[in-house]
């Protein structure tokens, strides 16, 4: 992996650690009262989770609007193809791009918003955000598990990002491993910051983080080990970026 600069092995102010992880996690986690994940259905481009595509020019399943969203230096897209606008489950695919094809590397079950997608987020609105969103920073509970320190995306390893412990135990290990969504943040600052430069009413704190089996407030979850996968794997100097949607407004 080409190297990203500095990663920063910060860990949050005592002072200020409460107040950050509160507001952090006022927009993703929580009991959400869905049922364990049924699995989802395959993402376009290839049968099975694993395999390589032929290489396509485009993202498969994302349309010419969001397309042109994607930076043209970006090498690294982590796409989210959620089942239905009022679903909470989808399917991430991570593809590379060498030369001027996509290649899909890797892919998982993971879910999303309890009560699917918008294009208009606000706060608790329990959907998540479609979009283009640029990933550059990341962090958690436990330490980075990328084992070239100064490589991959920026990390913050604190106890601030624990999950409240009276949230129902099976939510206790959604913020081990956070990835921010570049969605109202301030780009170079810890996933759990609470800056919101498009206002609080505009939600925020939407990250990539672990599953628990269920829909989020508004954030992606995924597999532990596509978690690590994913930590170790993506580098800022290929300008990796998140297309996250339903597929019908992936497509549109």
């Amino acid at each position: 992996m080409a190297s990203g600069g500095g990663r920063r092995a910060a860990v949050a102010m005592a002072a200020l650690g409460s107040l950050v992880t509160m507001t952090a996690l006022s927009a993703c986690g929580g009991p959400s009262g869905h049922g364990a994940d049924t699995g989802a259905s395959a993402p376009p481009g290839g049968a099975g989770r694993s395999g390589a595509t032929a290489g396509p020019a485009t993202i498969p399943g994302v349309g010419d609007r969001l397309q042109r969203r994607i930076p043209a230096d970006s090498r690294q897209v982590v796409a989210v193809y959620g089942d239905g606008r009022n679903s909470a489950d989808a399917t991430a695919v991570l593809y590379t791009k060498h030369g001027s094809a996509w290649h899909r590397a890797r892919s998982w079950a993971a879910h999303n918003g309890t009560k699917g997608w918008t294009t208009d987020h606000h706060e608790n609105d329990k959907r998540s955000p479609v979009g283009v969103f640029t990933l550059s920073d990341a962090g958690g509970v436990l330490p980075d598990p990328d084992p070239a320190p100064g490589t991959g995306l920026p990390y913050s390893r604190s106890a601030s990002f624990a999950a409240p412990r009276w949230w129902a135990k099976s939510y206790w290990h959604d913020f081990d491993y956070v990835i921010a969504i570049d969605y109202n943040r301030v780009k170079g600052t810890p996933p759990n910051d609470p800056t919101r430069p498009e206002g609080s009413e505009k939600g925020g704190s939407i990250w990539l983080h672990m599953d628990h089996g269920s829909g989020t407030s508004a954030c992606v979850s995924l597999p532990k080990s596509a978690m690590e996968y994913l930590l170790r794997t993506l580098d800022p100097d290929l300008h990796p970026v998140v297309v996250m949607g339903d597929r019908a407004n992936l497509k549109a």
